[in-house]
């Protein structure tokens, strides 16, 4: 991928090619621990779920909105998919609220529920894209119309990471 194919979405950024590569990378490797470890990706709602498809996220993602109270869906979650990865050990469960004020607030709420249950979570992919993707969207549904040019972008750092 060539400078020229991040043209106007940096918004003036000098940095705007690092910053599209460091969210790739974080992409590529929730993705992995996705497909591979199982790990479920916690997001606010159904659009959200839609803009990680998109991206070829094709293991599990659950909605946090779905008319339950944010503690029964924890409880469903670590009931569901338990406390770690079978596969590689990690944290069954990959936090990605919107990096929005609501989408903060989410974040604190779901981090305090679950240090209480003694549950590991990630919350590395969020955090990453705050501050790399900020200029261009604040939400995980805006992921959709950066697909184009985030897509093969994970591809690459996908492919990269599955190399022996």
């Amino acid at each position: 991928m060539t400078a020229d194919s991040f043209h106007g979405l940096g918004r003036g950024s000098s940095n705007a090619e690092e910053r599209w590569h460091q969210a790739a990378q974080a992409l590529a490797h929730a993705r992995q621990r996705n497909r591979a470890a199982g790990a479920v990706m916690l997001v606010e709602g159904r659009r959200d779920r839609l803009a990680l498809e998109r991206l070829g996220f094709c293991g599990p993602v659950e909605v946090l909105n779905r008319g339950w109270p944010v503690d029964d869906v924890l409880v469903y979650l670590v009931e569901t998919y338990g406390r770690r990865s079978e596969e590689d050990g990690g944290p069954s469960l990959i936090v990605f609220m919107d990096w929005d004020r609501t989408g903060g607030r989410l974040q604190a709420n779901i981090r305090r529920n679950l240090e209480s249950l003694d549950v590991r979570f990630d919350e590395r992919l969020r955090s990453t894209l705050m501050r790399c993707l900020k200029p261009e969207t604040r939400v995980v549904e805006g992921l959709s119309g950066l697909a184009e040019v985030l897509g093969p972008l994970v591809d690459m750092y996908d492919e990269e990471l599955n190399l022996p």
